[in-house]
């Protein structure tokens, strides 16, 4: 991988509050991360958010992140803080 290619490539670590369980939540991230072309995972956590781990280039991060704070149609998102973590290879997108 050439330099060029390696400095856009960003991780992100989101965790997202609101009406994200039983909801498709991490389905629908996981299609979405997918058609942008994201590595990393979505998994439910035990006190009722949901965590998205996601890398790929930068712009295409910024496109999930932004709709993260949506997310799908029967979700209520009520809250997103999202952290740059150092870029870590992934290989996929799964849900945990």
């Amino acid at each position: 991988m050439d330099e060029r290619s390696a400095e856009h490539r960003v991780c992100y670590r989101c965790v997202i509050a609101g009406r994200v369980q039983g909801v498709f939540f991490r389905a629908s991230t996981r299609e979405q991360a997918m058609r942008l072309g994201l590595t990393g995972y979505a998994r439910n956590l035990s006190d009722g958010r949901v965590e998205v781990l996601a890398c790929g280039k930068a712009s295409a991060v910024a496109q999930l992140r932004d709709w993260l704070r949506v997310g799908p149609a029967l979700a209520e998102v009520t809250g997103l803080v999202c952290e740059p973590l150092n870029y870590q290879e992934q290989t996929g997108f799964i849900i945990e």
